[in-house]
This record gives C-alpha cells, structure tokens and sequence, in this order.
C-alpha cells in the first residue's frame, strides 16, 4: 500500500518509522517531512495546512490510505476532502477534530454527560473575564478556546497573574483567533497522565500510559513547551486507575461524541489529572501527542497499519492492539532559546544516516531538522527526540542519556531529569 503522513515533526516520524514495520506498506510519503524523516520517507514539499495541494496531490498519485497526525489540518477538515475523494484516512472528520479545536466544546461535552473535570466558565468578553477573576478561587487556570501548539494554557498564581493572562489572551491576542474566546477552570492538583487511545466511534483500545515533562528547565521550572522528554509506562497510572478511566471517561466521551452526531475515529489523546477526587480530564487532543507519541509507538507490537485502517473501518472490536511490558523514554534535544527566540541552521553532528551509530534499542526521532548543503542542521525549535526501549524505566533513561551524549549543535538544549518524578513514584510505590 501507499501510505501519506501528513506533518513534518517527531510524532510524524515516530509514526512513519512505525508504519514501516508493517508488511502492507511499500511505499511511504511524508508531508511535508523533514530532513531526518527522508531517511524513512519520501518527503514532499507540501505543507499539512495546504488542504488543497494535499488533496490533490494524494488524489493524482493514487494514496491508498493516509494518516493525519497534526491538528491543524484535522480542525480544518481535511479528513473529509480525502475522504470525499475516496481516500480513506486515520483521523476525525472536521465535526469531532471540535472536540480538540475548541475547549468551550469540550467543556460543555463533558458537563452535559457528566464527564469528570474541573469547574469553569466561558468569556467571549474581556471585562467579564475580568471581574470573574476578581473574586474566584487562586491559582486559577485560563484557556485560548482554539488551537494554539499547545501553548495557550496560563496558570495564573495570583490575580495580577490571572488579569495579566487575560489582557495575554484576549487584547494581545497572543494566540490569535484561539483567544477570542478563554475559557477559565479550577486549579486541579495531582500527578497528570497522558493516555493516547485508538477509537473507531465505538470501541477504546487505550494505548500505553505516558508522561510529559512540559517545562523547559530542569525541577519542572521555566516555561511550557511543547514537550521536552516523555516516559511510558506512567507509574501513577496504576490498574485501578485505568479501569476508573475507561468506565468514568474514555466510553462515555466516545459515547458522546456519538451522541452529538459526530463519532470520532482516530487517536483521542486524553489528558488527564489523577486528583483526590479520582481522575479528571484536563484536556482532549484529537490527534496523536508530541512527544509522547515517541515513547508510545515504540512499545507497539501489533500492526500499526492495520490497527488504523480498523479504526477507520470500525471493526476496532475485532481487532487486537498490543503492547510490549517494556519501558520506554525520550529526551528532547531543543534549539538554545526554545520556546521563545532561537536560531536556526546548526549543524548537527554525532549521527549517521539520523541515528546514533552502535546505540541498540534506541531512536532518534527528527523533529525540527533539514538537510543544507547535504548536512544535517537544525530547523526547530525542538530538534530531535531520543528514544530508548528497555526492560525497565531505568534502563531506558540510561541509554536514552547515553545515546543523547553522542548528539551535539551549537547551543543544544535539554533537560538532564527526565523522568525523575516517575522514577521517584515507583520507589515510593516499592516502599
């Protein structure tokens, strides 16, 4: 089969190096790709925002499948024009990809089904905001309704915090568009857990639990990022955990979107906090997550090809999905600067043919990476993911080190406790 992955970052190339395995895959093309994913894929200069030069492209080199894995293009539909060209894809159509596209929806979903979150309220208008700040509780939680990188998200400590979030949002308009509306929610406190699931509309096959790291600094300080490590399993995310999950928050959401009229299909990435109160949801994804799609895929041991096409098909039940009892984790190798200004065209050095040589069990994922005068420099503001699997978290941390050692650019950035926290939970777990 012929296979397109629309996107050009680390999940896509986590996705693509996957989708390799599969014996029904002859060819893949990536989307716009980068440099490391031309080791794995046929890179075309088409961007995954351009839904028209993609549709076409796909439609005159006869795609038998495509996966898209960014949000953008989901939000914005292109599911459907595939579709409609008789392509068939992994992905929500336009009318579910909402439950990512905009957070009032996915607020309002849940309290009309009754699906464990935290408390909030809607503003379209600034000055309401403004006043419902004055007197709510602290820390208080304020949202960009739409898209925005996964960025759009303050956590204000104080009221000052909380009013200069607004003005942020909704006069700055930081986020542009995505900030025409916030939604405001309760502070919830917990360990938070990242669970990515395949659905087909009816059946949730959850997939490993992961855990981002989000700030840039080491101790969880700094500012958010998209991601700079994730580790899998997350050891807060025990049985009983999981069965609460799947009972309270997983079917009901795949039921409501039925309900709604808008079933989604695809990977639904839940966010989720682990509260006193049990588990709630933070926030949907309608779409695979970066990073922790780079610790997750990994530990696939079923087909990835033909899991999606049963999501697409809806014959998910029927199905298995299986997973290693391995560990997996990955370090995120950032541009100096990152998440705010940072160069660009940095020559990377340490790989060959965009892996480390000699270093088993272990894979660099290109996320912001291009090929300049046939070498490979940085293009990102997160360059690469390293990825080790291994029988235990330990030991894949320590390979993971290991291999990241080996990278070097000008200016490279990362943190040096990734998965820390969760190595802590487990001794506390033992004890």
């Amino acid at each position: 089969m012929r296979v397109a992955v629309i996107g050009g970052g680390g999940r896509e190339h986590a996705i693509i190096k996957s989708l390799k395995k599969s014996p029904k895959v002859s060819e893949i093309y990536a989307l716009p790709g980068n440099g490391g994913i031309a080791e794995d894929a046929e890179c075309v200069a088409i961007g995954a925002k351009d839904l028209d030069k993609i549709t076409e492209w796909c439609v005159k080199e006869h795609m038998d499948y495509v996966v898209v894995a960014p949000d953008d293009p989901l939000v914005l539909g292109l599911v459907d024009m595939l579709n409609e060209k008789g392509i068939p894809c992994f992905g929500p159509t336009k009318a579910a990809a909402i439950i990512e596209g905009s957070k009032a929806f996915s607020k309002d979903l849940m309290k009309k089904y009754g699906i464990p979150t935290a408390e909030y309220e809607t503003f379209d208008d600034m000055e309401k905001a403004l006043e419902y700040v004055q007197n709510c509780r602290i820390p208080v939680v304020i949202k960009a309704d739409g898209l925005a990188l996964g960025k759009g998200v303050i956590i204000a400590e104080t009221r000052e915090d909380a009013v200069e979030g607004i003005h942020t949002i909704m006069e700055e308009r930081k986020f542009g568009a995505s900030g025409d509306t916030v939604v405001i929610e309760e502070f919830l406190e917990g360990p938070e857990v990242s669970v990515l699931s395949f659905t087909d509309g009816k059946t949730v096959r959850p997939m490993v639990s992961s855990m981002d790291h989000k700030r840039a600094l080491d101790g969880d300080k700094g500012l958010n990022t998209g991601g700079m490590g994730t580790i899998a399993p997350n050891p807060y995310y025990t049985d009983d955990v999981a069965a609460e999950c799947m009972e309270k928050i997983f079917l009901p959401t795949v039921a409501a979107m039925q309900a709604e009229g808008c079933p989604f299909k695809g990977c639904l990435y839940f966010g989720l906090m682990l509260t006193p109160d049990g588990p709630k949801v933070i926030e949907y994804n309608c779409r695979f997550g970066d990073p922790e799609t780079q610790v997750v895929l990994p530990l696939l041991e079923s087909d990835l090809l033909t899991v999606m096409q049963a999501c697409t098909n809806g014959t998910l039940d029927k199905t298995e999905v299986k997973f290693s009892d391995g560990a997996a984790a990955c370090v995120v190798l950032a541009s100096g600067g990152y998440p705010v200004a940072y160069e660009k065209g940095k020559e990377i050095t340490g790989l060959e043919n965009g892996q480390v040589p000699g270093a088993a069990d272990v894979t660099v994922y290109h996320a912001g990476t291009a090929i300049k005068d046939g070498k490979l420099v940085t293009n990102g503001g997160r360059v690469l993911g390293v990825t080790a699997t291994a029988a235990t978290l330990p030991e894949a941390l320590k390979k993971a080190y290991a291999a990241a050692d080996c990278i070097h650019f000008d200016k490279l950035h990362r943190r040096s406790d990734i998965g820390a926290r969760a190595l802590a939970a487990m001794k506390a777990q033992e004890g």
